[in-house]
């Protein structure tokens, strides 16, 4: 596989791309405290593999610390459905890779359509043609599976790879670190608490763009810009569209 040159210091694209990189990774260095928005954590992730790695969409599933996978963070409509219909069907490459702590890859997912029967048509049907999945491991624990979506068959390069596996590291410490700090039972609180969280975004996303009439997508841009912002929690200021009636979307 043919690796990408080394970016052009007059290329301002590359610039900007780089810079970005850099930003990511002090945003999740940043979450390394006691107390961070898991939920937020995560979302950041996911957007920052589709910004900065150029691929069309990812998705991240989790453990629950009780023995199941549950979908955290998705940066389009389209993949929360699929990587939920991943878990519902007990089937894809989010879940090999979870399962085996290593990389799994399809360049070409029509060509594995006998690797993953009911995985493949749905990912097609939502517009993706290939697929890379790797892990959230620390040495021997996997904890989940981010998961980086192509509308194009053809592999995504090593570089970037490599890079998605950076920020999936760095994003793992910070839950792992949790470990570290409070007992099992706190943690297990605190995911749940995520997947609690990850609900009231979806709720406060449903009801932005009914009343606004808008994307889902649109309606979450809105919500993570309201909290970045005003230096708010992404959770808090859904659960303030919930139960208070903000509306982010209005100046």
């Amino acid at each position: 596989m043919r690796e990408p040159a080394v970016p052009d210091p007059n290329d301002h694209t590359a610039q900007t791309r780089e810079q970005a990189l850099a930003e990511t990774f002090v945003r999740l260095a940043d979450t390394m405290v006691d107390d961070y928005d898991v939920a937020d954590l995560l979302d950041q992730l996911v957007t920052a593999c589709v910004y900065v790695l150029g691929v069309t969409a990812a998705g991240l599933l989790l453990d629950d610390q009780k023995g199941n996978l549950a979908l955290v963070a998705s940066s389009s409509q389209e993949t929360r459905l699929l990587e939920l219909f991943v878990l519902q069907n007990n089937e894809g490459p989010c879940l090999d890779c979870v399962r085996t702590g290593a990389v799994v890859i399809s360049a070409n997912l029509e060509s594995d359509r006998h690797r993953w029967p009911l995985f493949v048509p749905a990912a097609r049907m939502a517009g993706f043609e290939s697929v890379a999945a790797l892990p959230m491991r620390l040495r021997e624990q996997t904890i989940g599976g981010l998961g980086l979506f192509m509308n194009v068959p053809r592999p995504i390069p090593g570089a970037n790879l490599r890079l998605a596996q950076a920020l999936a590291d760095v994003a793992t410490i910070g839950v792992l670190q949790q470990r570290s700090l409070h007992r099992s039972h706190v943690l297990s609180e605190q995911l749940q608490g995520a997947l609690s969280s990850r609900i009231t975004i979806e709720q406060a996303k449903g009801i932005l763009a009914e009343r606004n009439n808008l994307t889902m997508e649109v309606a979450f841009d809105a919500l993570r810009a309201h909290a970045r912002n005003h230096n708010l929690k992404l959770t808090d200021v859904a659960r303030s569209v919930v139960t208070g009636g903000l509306d982010p979307t209005r100046r």
